[in-house]
């Protein structure tokens, strides 16, 4: 079946909210061009994936709408891959543009694009395996998870 709009914005908001979080957990102690200590490399980190959440509820009304042209209205996996281009460029001329509440300063370009794309592929890869394992009706809830 194919996801639902309702299905796509649960399963980003939850996989971003639980792998997304995970993932970014692991990868700021090793983030290039992190500020400052590492309690405050966290707090960035952990507020541009809010950020992320926020704004990919936006993407996915765009994307939906997108879709409707779409004669199975839905997307390749590789057009799914590809969002990153989109999504990263707008959360970055969000951040630089100073738009993400309670981000203080500039965020290096290394360390949001390692975050970014570390972050990125492993929600994406869960998405396109994994879940199906763990939600084995998520496909047939049209990848609604309530």
């Amino acid at each position: 079946m194919i996801p639902t709009l309702a299905g796509r914005l649960q399963t980003r908001v939850f996989v971003l909210a639980t792998v997304g979080a995970l993932l970014t957990a692991l990868v700021v102690p090793v983030l290039p061009g992190r500020p400052g200590s590492l309690g405050a490399a966290y707090r960035t980190a952990f507020l541009m994936l809010l950020a992320v959440i926020a704004v990919g509820l936006v993407w996915e009304l765009a994307y939906h709408l997108l879709m409707q042209f779409r004669w199975d209205k839905d997307w390749p996996t590789l057009f799914g891959l590809v969002t990153v281009v989109p999504e990263g460029t707008v959360m970055w001329l969000l951040l630089n543009a100073g738009l993400v509440p309670g981000i203080e300063g500039h965020v290096s370009a290394s360390m949001f694009l390692t975050m970014f794309v570390f972050v990125w592929l492993g929600q994406w890869l869960f998405v396109n395996g994994p879940i199906r394992v763990f939600f084995v009706r998520w496909r047939l809830r049209g990848g609604r998870l309530l």
